[in-house]
């Protein structure tokens, strides 16, 4: 974020302030250092603010543990209950206090929460607000792709890169409440890489794009149906791991909650650990069995290869989980869904 330090005066102190410099150049030393010095506070204010929230983040991360080891001596005290067993030796000092806690519990208290899924907590109190970009000096083809991915993902904004960094991207996404950071990559020309952030503290999942397809490659537009502003109904399908729940739920939240009325659809579809990406629109043309499905673009595939617990600008965040093509079973092993 650049600040402008000579604009237009906007008050009778401003325009006193430019002419004493105007009249006076060793006053112009005093005035900028007045302004950087509130640049330096406000940047330093905003700092201090990340490393607070963070902070509180991963104290709640540490107590996970302590909470899993505490669920577990209830579940065993539970089980010797219902089996009529004795309660184990281990348990006993504590069989009182654990018993009164687990009176007191219902359906969402008993199993502790992870922190994983504390990072979208507060997804569904407002819509996602999403920042797409590029890589630097991207091409025509990639820009081409940028603009229609707007379309697909509703509240986006897109950005020319520039020659900012990452880092600066984040804060000033943080700054202005951005939800999710979208960047794509490129090689030669054709897009192969696509870097989905969340925000404020993560997750950042990595995604490799295979077979991308545009609607400005398609030839026969006649055929395309218009692209809809409605928010979309999801289709997710084979997410039935653990990281294939993880990333759905990454995916999905990108995608603001649609009215019923809605005629538009996306689809992420899983098979063998690869996500195909289809956009449609559909219309009831002859009565309630009959609908006409109309492809929109664009239609691309996606690999899942990492995800990290950080932003994309942390790159000593953990790694969560990371593709190993290099181990013999990994052609075996389905890591999505069945």
């Amino acid at each position: 974020m650049r600040a402008t330090l000579f604009s237009t005066p906007k008050t009778l102190t401003d325009s006193c302030q430019l002419h004493e410099i105007t009249q006076n150049p060793s006053s112009s030393i005093t005035y900028l250092l007045r302004n950087c010095n509130c640049l330096f506070v406000l940047g330093e204010s905003m700092l201090r603010r990340n490393v607070r929230l963070r902070r509180e983040y991963l104290y709640r991360k540490s107590l996970e543990g302590k909470e899993r080891l505490l669920y577990e001596k209830k579940r065993k005290i539970k089980q010797a209950l219902e089996e009529g067993k004795p309660i184990p030796t281990e348990l006993r000092n504590e069989d009182a206090a654990l018993r009164q806690e687990i009176d007191l519990e219902d359906e969402r208290t008993a199993i502790p929460r992870s922190t994983i899924d504390d990072e979208y907590a507060n997804a569904n109190e407002r819509d996602p607000k999403i920042l797409l970009t590029t890589s630097h000096d991207p091409s025509a083809p990639l820009k081409q792709f940028v603009k229609e991915l707007k379309f697909v993902f509703p509240n986006s904004q897109r950005m020319n890169r520039g020659g900012q960094v990452i880092s600066e991207i984040i804060e000033t996404c943080r700054a202005h409440d951005f939800t999710d950071v979208i960047l794509v990559y490129e090689h030669r020309g054709v897009p192969d890489k696509i870097v989905i952030s969340h925000l404020p503290f993560g997750p950042t999942a990595y995604f490799q794009i295979l077979n991308v397809v545009t609607r400005h490659d398609n030839k026969d537009k006649k055929e395309m149906g218009t692209v809809s502003e409605a928010y979309p109904h999801l289709i997710l399908n084979n997410f039935s791991t653990k990281i294939g729940e993880r990333t759905a739920n990454i995916l999905k939240h990108l995608f603001p909650v649609p009215k019923p009325d809605s005629k538009r659809i996306i689809t992420f579809a899983n098979q063998a650990d690869y996500i195909s990406f289809r956009h449609h629109v559909y219309r009831q043309s002859g009565g309630p069995k009959s609908i006409d499905l109309k492809e929109v673009g664009p239609r691309f595939e996606l690999r899942l290869y990492q995800i990290k617990l950080g932003t994309v600008d942390q790159e000593e965040a953990h790694t969560e989980w990371v593709l190993r093509s290099f181990i013999n079973t990994s052609k075996k092993q389905k890591v999505l869904g069945e």
